[in-house]
C-alpha cells in the first residue's frame, strides 16, 4: 500500500505542474478572447504574447532598479520569496542574460552508463560539500523537469556541442537532428 501511495504521489508530482501550467495558459487565452468583442480565433494568444513582449521591453529599457524594485519587495515576504526567486532563477537560466545551461557535459553514472547534463555550480563548499564535487542538472526526456545531482569533477566530461542542441537532444529522447554549423 505504501508503494502504491508513493507511485500516486510521484505521478501527481509529474502531472500537476504541467496540468496547472496548461490550465493557466488556456484560461488566460479564453479570458482575453472573452474580453475582445470580435470572434477571431487565436487573437487572445496573440494579445498575451504581444503584452509579454511589450512588458519585457519596457522592463528592460525604461524601468530601472531604482524606480521599480519589485524583487526587493518580494524578498521580504517569506513564502513568496522562495517561490518567486526559484521560478525567476529557473526562467533566467534558460532565457535571461545570465543563462546557466551553457556548459554541456557527459556524467559517468554507475557501470558504463553516461548521461547528458549541464554544469550549474562549480563550487558547492558554501553548502558543506567538498571542493572536488560540482552540481550538474540532468534534464528528463519529454518533460520540463530534471534532477540536480552532485558528482565528483572527475566523473564529468565536457561535450563539444552547443547547449541548445544538447538540450534538444535530451528533451527529444535522442531522436532530434543535431544541426551542423556551416
Amino acid at each position: 500500500m505504501k508503494k502504491l501511495i508513493g507511485y500516486f504521489l510521484q505521478g501527481a508530482l509529474y502531472t500537476v505542474p504541467l496540468a496547472a501550467t496548461i490550465y493557466v495558459v488556456v484560461e488566460a487565452v479564453a479570458l482575453v478572447d472573452g474580453l475582445i468583442p470580435m470572434d477571431v480565433p487565436g487573437l487572445g494568444l496573440l494579445i498575451i504574447l504581444s503584452s509579454l513582449t511589450i512588458i519585457g521591453f519596457l522592463g528592460g529599457t525604461l524601468l530601472s532598479k531604482q524606480v521599480f524594485n519589485f524583487d526587493k519587495l518580494l524578498d521580504r515576504v517569506p513564502l513568496i520569496k522562495i517561490i518567486y526567486s526559484s521560478i525567476k532563477d529557473l526562467l533566467s537560466a534558460f532565457v535571461g542574460k545570465k543563462k546557466r545551461f551553457t556548459e554541456p557535459v557527459l556524467v559517468k553514472m554507475e557501470g558504463n552508463v553516461e548521461r547528458f547534463g549541464f554544469v550549474t555550480q562549480k563550487d558547492l563548499t558554501e553548502l558543506g560539500v567538498s571542493a572536488d564535487k560540482i552540481g550538474v542538472y540532468i534534464p528528463f526526456s519529454y518533460a520540463v523537469t530534471g534532477n540536480l545531482i552532485v558528482v565528483p569533477k572527475d566523473c564529468v566530461t565536457p561535450v563539444d556541442g552547443s547547449s541548445s542542441d544538447i538540450m534538444k537532444f535530451i528533451i527529444s529522447g535522442g531522436v532530434t537532428e543535431i544541426d551542423e554549423e556551416e
